[in-house]
């Protein structure tokens, strides 16, 4: 099958690593240069540098014979022109698109994309398993409740590396529901270890929302 990804940070690198291993013919279109050098470092000859927005880039990318199109930069109005062209003026068949902001959800659907995918509900279902059903506020309200949802990575010389969650010493009002480690999720406990390039999620108060990094960069 071939599948064209739309964004090359973090997000279309793992999606296009996950495809390629189970068989799938993958290219990946990114505008940004380092970007697309690190891709074909890590991945191969699997990128096109370009606007995806653009239609002359489609073509280029062979766009009319793609079976499956996945737009998922860091920008809704771009992720859903992106669909929009794929579906219109390509007869893409099946389009997925990443979602920013939740709110927007709605208006994908009304304008016909096929399947959206938002960070921030990935992120609120693995809270769930974590906190109470009736404890859980959506994540547009957090802010206005005082809670921040916060993500930091595990530097290599962090002297967390090889500690506990239960040793960082952080404020009681921290959950960690999330760690993503080698692009996959890890639903953690009190004696999960951290590891170094570890991704870790938390919820807690704007208050605290610095102290994850702090502590990860040894400043307890």
């Amino acid at each position: 099958m071939y599948i064209v990804i739309v964004g090359g940070g973090k997000v279309g690198y793992y999606l296009a690593k996950q495809l390629l291993a189970e068989g799938h013919e993958v290219l990946i279109i990114e505008k940004d240069r380092k970007k697309e050098e690190a891709l074909i470092a890590e991945l191969g000859e699997i990128s096109l540098r370009g606007d995806g927005t653009e239609t002359w880039v489609m073509q280029k990318a062979g766009l009319s014979r793609a079976e499956i199109v996945i737009a998922v930069t860091g920008d809704d109005e771009d992720n859903l022109m992106i669909c929009q062209m794929a579906k219109n003026k390509f007869a893409i068949k099946r389009t997925i698109a990443r979602i920013n902001n939740p709110k927007n959800e709605h208006i994908f659907r009304l304008l016909g994309i096929d399947t959206t995918v938002s960070t921030t509900d990935l992120i609120l279902a693995q809270i769930e398993r974590e906190i109470p059903a009736h404890s859980l506020v959506h994540l547009m309200t957090l802010r206005e409740a005082g809670a921040a949802i916060v993500e930091a990575r595990v530097p290599d010389d962090s002297p967390a590396v090889g500690m506990e969650l239960r040793e960082l010493n952080l404020p009681e009002d921290f959950v960690m529901p999330l760690i993503i480690r080698n692009g996959k999720g890890i639903i953690p406990n009190a004696g999960t270890v951290l590891n170094s390039g570890d991704e870790v999620v938390a919820v807690t108060t704007l208050e605290n929302e610095n102290r994850l990094v702090q502590v990860l960069n040894g400043n307890r």
